[in-house]
C-alpha cells in the first residue's frame, strides 16, 4: 500500500508530457449486430457457449483495434447484455431466486435478464428453468435499458472479478494499454432497488471493502488506471449522498491505482466542489453539457490531478465543429499541459459503429454525421492540433469546416412553412371539446366492451416471412403490390388469431413497421436513414434512430390504409397505432441547431394531420406511444417542469383534435413515472398503459395517494422475458391494481408491443391473459 497523501503525478511519467486521449467506453453490439445475432442463436440452442464466448472475443479484439489510436482504451466495457449485471456479478450481488443455480456462469447471468437462459441449459432440471426477470430501466435520460441491482437489508457482497481479469488478460495480448471501466459505488447503489423497507445507502460499509478488493486486484495486474464511473455526481443529492462520497473514496484512496472518476450527461453544478475535492487521481467532465463548467473544475482541482474532457458528442451523430472546439480548448490546454486528457463526453455505447460502413446514405447528410469510430478520429484530430499546431492537421480540419458550413446552410434543413404552422400554435390546439368524464360514457357506448376490457400493445411477432418480404421488397425482388399482398396476409393472420382468443379491442400486428420511430420517419420529410447505424437499447434488442436533420412536414397519410383494411376484416373495434411527437422525438438522432421543443411542436402537427385522417376514416380507438415520454426529463428536478411542459403540450396537440366519442390511448414502457404522474395526467388520453409486470405492480404504489383520473391497464404479461404468465399470476396482479384504480377503469394488456416474441410464446400468454380477465369478470 502507499500513503493516499503522496502526489500522484509521477505515476503520469509513463505517458509522454502532452494532452492525452482516451475513450469511456465503446459500442458492443459489432458493425453488423454479430452480439446481437450471437446471443438470439446461443438462446434459442443453435450455438454453444463456448461459440458464443468466442464471439465476444472476437469483438472485444476488433474494438479494441478501432481504437489502436488512443493512448488509453477502455476494458470491461464489454458486456454480453448489460454493464449494470455485469457488475453485479461482479460484486456477487445476484437475486435470491438464481442464487442456488449449479450451471454455468453466463447461463445463470441470463436468467437475471430474462429469466431463461438458452433452451438446453434449461430443460434439464426445475432448478435451473424460468425464474422471474430482473427490473429493467432506462439508463439515466438515455434508450439503454439496464437490469435494476436488487437490494435488501441482508444483502452480501463477494468479490468475483474473474470477467475483468480474463478481459484484461486478453487486452494484454492484444497489446492494448487498457483501462478497466467500472461503475461506482454510489451510482451502483443509487441505480439500484431495495425489495424491502431498508436503506439502500446503509449497505455502503459491506460494498466499500468488496471495491477495495477489487482495486488491489486490478492493481496486483499492473493496472495503472481504473475508470470509476459515477455519473449520479450530475443529479441532485442530498447531504448523506453527498457524505457518502466523501466516506467511499477515502476508503479507496488507499489502493496504490490512479483511479478516473468520470461523470457524463450533464453538470455538476452543486456537486463540482464534492468532485474535485476527492481523492482522485483525475476527473472527467462532460464537456459538451457542461462545457461552462470546465474552467471552474481546473480552478477547483488540486494541481496534481489529470483533467479528462469530454469535448466530443458520445449520444448524437452530427459532427463536431473541431476549429470551434479548438478556440476553447487550446487555451485550456496550454494551461494544463500533461494533465490535459482529451476523450468523447460519454461511452460512446449511445452512437452506431462505423459511418463507412453507409453506402446508401445521402452524400451531403453523410457528410455531416460521426459514428464511434469517426468520433475517435475526432478526438484524435484535437490532440494533434493541441500537441503539434493545427498545421499538423489542417486537411482535416478544413474538411471539417466545409462539413459544418454545408450544413449550417443547406436549403434541405429548413422549411418556411413548417416553421410558419409551428408560429401558429395556439393553446386551444391541444384541448379535449370535453372533460373525460362527459366523453367517457359516450365512448363506452360507442365501443359496447365489458369490464376488464382485454387489448395489446399494438405489434406481434416480427416472424421470418415478414422479414424476408420487406427484404424483397427493398432489394427490388418484390414489388408493391407484392408486397402489400404480403403485409395484408400478416394482418389477416393478427386478426384472425386475436378474435380466435377473445381480446376486447384489436390491433393490426404492425406486420409493415421495421420500427416504431423508423417506420414514421421515413414517411417524414426531414428525416434520413441508415442501415447500419445500429445501437443497443436492451441485451440483443438494437434499434436504429432515423436521424432528423431538417424540418418535419407530413407529406401523405401513413397508416391508414393498413388500419382500415384491418378493421374490414372484424367488427371489434381496431386501434389506430400510432408513435407519439415525444417518443419519435427522444428515439431518433435530433437535430441540434434548433431547440428539441421546436423539433417536437414540428412533430406534433405531423402526428396530428394522421389522427384526424385517422378519425375521419371510421377508427374508433387510437393509440399514440409515448413510451419514451419520462427518458426525456432532464437529470434535475429544476429543469423537469420546462420539459414537461412542452412535452405534454405536444401530446395534447397531436392527440386532442378528436370527437369526445373517439378513445384515444397512449403507453408508457420501463420508466419510473410515479413522480411525474400529474403531468401524465394532464396529457388527457383516454386509456394509459404501462409496465407493471416486472415491479410486481409497485409503480401503481403512487396511485395511492394520487387520484389518476382516466383508465389505465397495467401490464401483466412481461413481453421482454420468454416465460408465460399463468393465469392465476395475472388475476393476482390485476387485483392488486384493483385496490388502488376503481375496476371499472382497468384494462388487461401485455407492459409493451409483441414484436421481439414468437407466436409459440404469444398465443398461449394472451390466452391465459383473456382467461385472467374473465375470472376478474366473475368476481
Amino acid at each position: 500500500m502507499i500513503d493516499a497523501t503522496v502526489s500522484h503525478i509521477g505515476r503520469l511519467t509513463s505517458l509522454e508530457n502532452m494532452a492525452k486521449t482516451h475513450n469511456l467506453g465503446f459500442p458492443r453490439i459489432g458493425a453488423k449486430r454479430e452480439l446481437k445475432f450471437g446471443l438470439e442463436a446461443y438462446w434459442k440452442g443453435q450455438a454453444t457457449l463456448d461459440a458464443l464466448e468466442a464471439l465476444g472475443a472476437t469483438l472485444r479484439k476488433r474494438h479494441w483495434q478501432d481504437q489502436a489510436a488512443l493512448d488509453l482504451t477502455p476494458v470491461g466495457d464489454f458486456a454480453f447484455y448489460d454493464q449494470v449485471l455485469d457488475m453485479s456479478f461482479t460484486l456477487g450481488n445476484l437475486p435470491a431466486r438464481v442464487q442456488g443455480f449449479h450451471g454455468n456462469v453466463l447461463d445463470n447471468y441470463f436468467r437475471v435478464a430474462r429469466g431463461r437462459s438458452a433452451q438446453r441449459a434449461d430443460e434439464h432440471a426445475e432448478c435451473c428453468g424460468g425464474v422471474a426477470a430482473g427490473e429493467m430501466t432506462k439508463w439515466f435520460d438515455t434508450n439503454y435499458h439496464y437490469i435494476v441491482p436488487e437490494f435488501s437489508a441482508g444483502t452480501a457482497f463477494t468479490l468475483d472479478a474473474s470477467r475483468l481479469i480474463g478481459q484484461l488478460a486478453e487486452a494484454r495480448a492484444a497489446g492494448v494499454n487498457a483501462k478497466p471501466v467500472i461503475i461506482g459505488p454510489l451510482t451502483y447503489l443509487w441505480l439500484g432497488k431495495a425489495k424491502d423497507d431498508s436503506d439502500k445507502l446503509a449497505l455502503l460499509p459491506r460494498l466499500l471493502p468488496v471495491y477495495v478488493e477489487l482495486l488491489n486486484t486490478l492493481a496486483a495486474e499492473g493496472v495503472q488506471w481504473v475508470q470509476i464511473d459515477e455519473p449520479i455526481l450530475v443529479t441532485e443529492l442530498d447531504a448523506q449522498w453527498q457524505q457518502a462520497f466523501e466516506t467511499a473514496y477515502a476508503a479507496l484512496a488507499v489502493v496504490p491505482i490512479n483511479r478516473l472518476l468520470a461523470t457524463y450527461f450533464g453538470e455538476l453544478q452543486e456537486n463540482l466542489p464534492l468532485a474535485c475535492r476527492l481523492p482522485v487521481d483525475g476527473l472527467h467532465l462532460d464537456a459538451v453539457n457542461a462545457r461552462d463548467e470546465v474552467s471552474a473544475v481546473m480552478a477547483a482541482l488540486p494541481a496534481d490531478k489529470v483533467v479528462s474532457l469530454g469535448v466530443v458528442n458520445g449520444r448524437n451523430i452530427w459532427k463536431s465543429d473541431l476549429n470551434a472546439v479548438l478556440d476553447w480548448l487550446e487555451p485550456v490546454a496550454r494551461q494544463l499541459g500533461e494533465r490535459l486528457w482529451v476523450a468523447p463526453s460519454c461511452s460512446l455505447l449511445h452512437v452506431p459503429v462505423d459511418l463507412d460502413s453507409e453506402q446508401t446514405l445521402d452524400a451531403e447528410i453523410r457528410s455531416w454525421l460521426a459514428f464511434a469510430k469517426q468520433k475517435l478520429a475526432e478526438v484524435t484530430v484535437l490532440a494533434r492540433a493541441i500537441n503539434d499546431g493545427r498545421e499538423a492537421v489542417a486537411a482535416e480540419l478544413d474538411a471539417n469546416a466545409q462539413a459544418i458550413a454545408s450544413r449550417r446552410t443547406s436549403p434541405r434543413v429548413h422549411n418556411p412553412a413548417v416553421k410558419a404552422a409551428v408560429s401558429r400554435i395556439e393553446a386551444a390546439l391541444g384541448r379535449r371539446q370535453r372533460p373525460y368524464a362527459e366523453r367517457a360514457p359516450k365512448q363506452a357506448a360507442k365501443l359496447n366492451l365489458p369490464l376488464y376490457p382485454t387489448t395489446t400493445i399494438g405489434s406481434f411477432p416480427q416472424t421470418a416471412e415478414i422479414r424476408a418480404a420487406r427484404s424483397r421488397f427493398k432489394s427490388g425482388e418484390l414489388d408493391q403490390a407484392g408486397y402489400v399482398a404480403a403485409m395484408q396476409r400478416e394482418i389477416e393472420r393478427s386478426v384472425h388469431e386475436q378474435e380466435a382468443l377473445g381480446l376486447d379491442v384489436l390491433v393490426h400486428g404492425e406486420a409493415e413497421r421495421n420500427d416504431m420511430v423508423e417506420y414514421f420517419g421515413e414517411q417524414l420529410d426531414g428525416y434520413a436513414f441508415s442501415q447500419f447505424g445500429w445501437v443497443q437499447s436492451y441485451g440483443s434488442r438494437c434499434v436504429k434512430p432515423p436521424i432528423m436533420f431538417g424540418d418535419i412536414r407530413r407529406p401523405r397519410p401513413m397508416t391508414v390504409e393498413w388500419i382500415t383494411y384491418a378493421q374490414s376484416l372484424t367488427s371489434k373495434p381496431m386501434k389506430g397505432m400510432l408513435t407519439g411527437p415525444v417518443t419519435i422525438l427522444n428515439w431518433s438522432f435530433v437535430r441540434d441547431d434548433q431547440p428539441r421543443a421546436v423539433s417536437c411542436l414540428q412533430l406534433a402537427l405531423a402526428i396530428r394531420e394522421e389522427v384526424l385522417d385517422l378519425e375521419r376514416a371510421g377508427v374508433r380507438v387510437i393509440q399514440i406511444d409515448e413510451a419514451a415520454l419520462r427518458e426525456g426529463l432532464p437529470l434535475r428536478r429544476a429543469q423537469w417542469q420546462s420539459y414537461l411542459d412542452w412535452a405534454v403540450e405536444s401530446f395534447r396537440i397531436t392527440a386532442n383534435g378528436v370527437r369526445d366519442d373517439t378513445q384515444i390511448h397512449t403507453h408508457m414502457c420501463y420508466s419510473e413515472f410515479n413522480d411525474i404522474l400529474p403531468a401524465i395526467a394532464d396529457m388527457d388520453a383516454d386509456v394509459i398503459t404501462i409496465e407493471t409486470s416486472r415491479s410486481d405492480m409497485e409503480l401503481l404504489d403512487a396511485f395511492d395517494s394520487f387520484r389518476y383520473p382516466n383508465d389505465i391497464g397495467p401490464g401483466v404479461y412481461d413481453i421482454h422475458s420468454p416465460n408465460i404468465p399463468t393465469q392465476a399470476h395475472m388475476v393476482s396482479l390485476m387485483r392488486k391494481a384493483a385496490q388502488r384504480i376503481p375496476a371499472q377503469r382497468l384494462w388487461v394488456n401485455p407492459d409493451c408491443g409483441l414484436k421481439t416474441r414468437q407466436w409459440a410464446e404469444v398465443v398461449p400468454a394472451l390466452r391465459n391473459m383473456v382467461a385472467a380477465a374473465k375470472t376478474l369478470r366473475a368476481g
